[in-house]
């Protein structure tokens, strides 16, 4: 295999995305489970098979937008619009990570195999109809997000938390109508070439959609922390000292939104944003600590 082919799977493959796959392992820091190796290993097999599911999806999504991308500033650059790697390959590549992922789930658990075969049956329908829908389009992948955590659940054997669900939700939601604010405003009279959705959309709706989702999942989780359930099995009341790692992110987000006026996702950009990524370290930091050594 050549190098320039192999670069052109790999950015298909789209590895900075895979951090999306971290809720995947949300119930596992949740549930107390960090010190235990053999809970930790499962977890971990459960992040890198929906890696490999994601990246399948990438691959079938840029398949069947081709089109769609060729018009577009910046994913006409994208491997297969630009004729780099073949609609063929692509899609057998697609093909073999979704059999190898949804097989390898199945060893792990079949529960977790299940919300895997559903990701991809969501993500499929996003593709060929879903994406289409304005609002349902943005709900299509919050959905997407509460499965990596159901499945990060089945796969070590907890219950999700329904306030991790609702927290997990909400907060996809606020990224995903980000992410439609931004492509919007960017696009102006080519919107519905570049997606067609987008001709639906306002952006005066998006924003106060956003300020609606963005407060709901601050307080969702400021719920969360001082939820009777959370005190007594954390033993603590300490993490609602979280809550402003979270409203800072959120805030943040929104700062970057209106702040950096790109042509890349919102969502790529925050992954390259200093202050918010030190955010999230700081809240991980915080939580183990006081879920684990408090």
């Amino acid at each position: 295999m050549r190098g320039g082919t192999l670069l052109a799977i790999v950015r298909t493959a789209r590895p900075r995305q895979w951090i999306k796959n971290l809720f995947v392992a949300a119930p596992l820091v949740f549930a107390k489970h960090l010190g235990n190796p053999q809970v930790v290993g499962r977890a971990a097999s459960a992040v890198a098979i929906f890696c490999a599911l994601s990246s399948a999806v990438y691959f079938w999504n840029d398949c069947v937008d081709v089109g769609k991308d060729r018009a577009h500033p910046i994913k006409r650059n994208r491997p297969i619009a630009g004729g780099i790697l073949p609609i063929p390959s692509a899609q057998a590549i697609a093909g073999l990570l979704a059999v190898g992922g949804v097989t390898l789930a199945y060893l792990l658990n079949p529960s977790f195999a299940a919300v895997a075969g559903g990701y991809l049956f969501l993500n499929v329908a996003y593709s060929l109809w879903l994406k289409r829908i304005v609002y349902l389009d943005v709900a299509t992948i919050a959905l997407g997000f509460l499965l990596r955590v159901m499945g990060g659940a089945f796969a070590i054997d907890v219950e999700a938390s329904p306030y991790l669900l609702v927290c997990t939700g909400l907060l996809a939601l606020f990224l995903g109508f980000g992410k439609r604010l931004h492509e919007l405003q960017q696009a102006g009279a080519r919107a519905a070439t570049q997606r067609s959705a987008l001709a639906s959309y306002r952006a005066d709706v998006l924003v106060a959609i956003m300020w609606v989702t963005g407060s709901a999942t601050l307080l969702a989780y400021g719920l969360y922390t001082r939820a009777p359930h959370t005190l007594s099995y954390f033993g603590t009341e300490r993490m609602i000292f979280t809550a402003p790692f979270v409203g800072f992110g959120l805030l943040r987000f929104v700062q970057i939104l209106r702040g950096h006026q790109t042509k890349d996702s919102p969502t790529e950009e925050m992954l390259r944003d200093v202050p918010f990524m030190l955010n999230i370290v700081l809240f991980g930091i915080a939580a183990i600590a006081i879920i684990y050594w408090t």
